[in-house]
């Protein structure tokens, strides 16, 4: 494994850490369809109805010029939305879901402890994709 996939590993282990202290269930991991992979898929249990919850985990370490958030372009966006949607459909869900990112800066590549996290809900809200 490089480093680069280690950061990414971490990073997605620190996500699904996070996103089980907000009262979610992890419902799945690295999910892979023809369009592409999804980081986690969780159960948001606190919002009624209940959502499912995709969940693109980005990042970076500290210097970098682009943000976790600013490397998601419109390439990543459609394949995220046809990803989710492939998903939805083969699981049958019929309640509400969602697209949200959780952005990982890693401020000492040494120090494994030292990242801060950003979580945007609902990425796609209001906008007009293509599928």
């Amino acid at each position: 494994m490089t480093k680069a996939q280690e950061l990414g590993r971490l990073a997605e282990d620190i996500a699904a850490e996070y996103v089980l202290s907000l009262g979610w269930q992890v419902l799945a991991r690295n999910v892979k369809n023809q369009h592409g992979e999804l980081d986690i898929i969780a159960a948001d249990l606190i919002s009624k109805p209940q959502e499912l919850v995709i969940i693109e985990v980005r990042c970076r370490t500290i210097g970098k010029i682009q943000s976790p958030f600013d490397s998601i372009g419109p390439k990543k966006l459609n394949s995220l939305v046809k990803s989710s949607r492939e998903f939805i459909d083969k699981i049958e869900w019929k309640n509400f879901w969602r697209i949200d990112i959780i952005g990982i800066i890693m401020k000492d590549k040494e120090n494994k402890n030292d990242w801060e996290l950003e979580h945007i809900r609902d990425i796609t809200a209001g906008m007009n994709i293509l599928s």
